[in-house]
């Protein structure tokens, strides 16, 4: 199809800034949850309890947004599919930030008593529900955009938000731990990120609100292909690969969350590393995240998705019985040889998924299909280890029992991708 000078296409640059500013801010807004969950959210909203059931308490507020993303997914996906990818992507950043933001206001326990941890999860669900839109659409804006053979390279810069997102949250952290003391760190430091997020939303929204919608869902339109209700079809055609993808980005989020949100709370409670020295090499971690991500996204072009995604699925199967034998060394050298071992695997096989999952699913229902797959494999690899690894921990199950189920889920993500066809090769 080629474009009118009125529908001109815009430049690889803006469509890069449009799909990687939104994600970074969605993932920073994020990641600053599940940094101040390891860190302090069980003394400021779960008081009372013993430190292992405090920790699953904020984990589970943790989770919760997981859970709210596949519903995030389903409503912003209807409509993306039915008015289109732009529209959405402003209104999934404005419903993340403004909860972000909200959260980092909320009285604690001491103030509001239950309420306040009532309040927490509503927060955290309404989060899930923005994020739950954010990827599917910034995924789409890239895709639907790129020339053929090129896709997996477009789609590599919302693939980049998670890390450059994490990078930014943490850093605040490791800012806010060297210049605060504890006591005033756990009383109102932590909130400061959180605050932070309404400056980042208005650059977020000042980028997106200037990209135009995408050429593919442009010529649906002048088609009349438009589902009236997108679920509907995609349940009714293809929602084996809905499990399926939602199988095969396992993976990628048990081996983020395992490696940050979990091993943070790990290395500073049970360890005993220094706070500052787990988020610095955490940070560390995520430059090989960011590093693979590129990576494989590239290579995935050239040798096709499915076979990078294998490739760096394969390995991981190994790298989850490594992973905490490294760690219980507490040597600095190998704990931050684990973290980037994870997270640079991690990045393998996240870097085509950006790509993979929109070319899974037809335009008619693309937003939806890729968004529900993606956040559904959340549910799985994102929210649940950190409550598994807690639980095994506390049950004295030992950390190879972890490490396993690591390798576990690797297997599940091998044999979802062995169902799954190649996409690279087909057009949208």
């Amino acid at each position: 199809m080629t474009s009118s000078p009125q529908t001109a296409a815009p430049s690889r640059s803006r469509i890069a800034a449009a799909s990687l500013i939104g994600t970074a801010i969605e993932f920073y807004d994020f990641y600053i949850y599940g940094t101040a969950a390891a860190l302090v959210l069980n003394a400021a909203f779960f008081p009372g309890m013993d430190p292992v059931a405090g920790t699953l308490a904020a984990f589970s507020t943790f989770a919760v947004a997981f859970i709210s993303r596949p519903l995030g997914s389903a409503v912003f996906g209807h409509w993306g599919d039915r008015v289109g990818r732009k529209s959405m992507l402003v209104v999934s950043l404005l419903v993340m930030g403004l909860s972000t933001v909200l959260i980092g206001l909320l009285p604690g326990y001491a103030a509001i008593g239950v309420a306040a941890p009532v309040l927490l999860v509503l927060l955290r669900f309404t989060q899930g529900i923005g994020l739950g839109g954010e990827w599917g659409g910034a995924a789409l804006l890239a895709t639907e955009h790129a020339p053929q053979g090129k896709r997996g390279l477009y789609a590599m810069f919302p693939q980049l938000g998670p890390a450059v997102g994490f990078i930014v949250a943490n850093g605040l952290f490791l800012i806010l731990g060297e210049t605060l003391t504890e006591e005033q760190f756990d009383s109102w430091g932590w909130r400061l990120p959180f605050v932070a997020s309404l400056l980042l939303v208005v650059v977020g929204l000042y980028v997106r609100l200037k990209i135009s919608e995408t050429p593919v869902f442009r010529e649906a339109m002048e088609e009349r292909r438009i589902a009236k209700v997108p679920l509907a079809g995609l349940m009714r055609h293809q929602w084996r690969r809905v499990l399926l993808g939602a199988g095969a980005m396992t993976i990628a989020y048990t081996l983020f969350y395992t490696a940050t949100t979990y091993c943070l709370s790990y290395g500073t409670e049970t360890l005993d590393i220094p706070r500052t020295t787990m988020l610095g090499l955490t940070m560390v971690g995520v430059l090989f995240m960011a590093a693979g991500t590129v990576v494989s996204a590239m290579v995935s072009d050239r040798l096709g998705r499915r076979r990078t995604l294998i490739t760096g699925t394969a390995v991981a199967i190994a790298w989850g019985l490594v992973m905490f034998p490294l760690m219980e060394t507490r040597s600095v050298v190998l704990v931050g040889l684990a973290l980037a071992g994870a997270l640079g695997l991690m990045g393998l096989v996240f870097g085509p998924m950006g790509a993979y999952l929109p070319e899974l699913f037809k335009t008619e229902y693309r937003y939806t299909g890729a968004s529900v797959a993606y956040s559904l494999g959340g549910v799985l690899g994102g929210a649940v280890p950190p409550l598994v690894a807690t639980g095994m921990q506390a049950g004295g199950l030992g950390v190879m029992a972890i490490g396993g189920y690591v390798s576990a889920m690797a297997v599940l993500s091998l044999l979802c991708l062995l169902a799954l066809p190649e996409t690279g090769d087909q057009t949208l």
